[in-house]
């Protein structure tokens, strides 16, 4: 199945955080959602009054930051995948 977000919205992957081992153990229920993902799709960029499109500064693959309550959260195959705004994201993770 392959998934096309529509004009200016990505389709992201959760990134889970690493543990970090100590002495004290959160459940599951306790933790929060990461915010950092990896963009799986992107739309084609939205459409401004004069009629032209806008691309998109994300790419597929890019490691992006976005806000605690961003988005929307959906199940496609048993799978988490979060569908939110170009608006939404904070920033793109660059490695040197």
């Amino acid at each position: 199945m392959k998934i096309r977000p529509l004009h200016d919205r990505i389709l992201v992957e959760r990134i889970e955080e690493e543990e970090k081992k100590g002495g004290i153990i959160i459940p599951d229920t306790a933790k929060e959602k990461p915010q950092q993902g990896k963009v799986i799709a992107v739309g084609e960029g939205r459409i401004d009054e004069a009629g032209k499109r806008i691309p998109m500064d994300v790419k597929r693959g890019d490691i992006i930051l976005f806000g605690k309550y961003a988005g929307t959260e959906v199940r496609i195959k048993d799978k988490e995948y979060l569908i939110l705004r170009e608006d939404d994201v904070l920033g793109i993770i660059e490695e040197k």
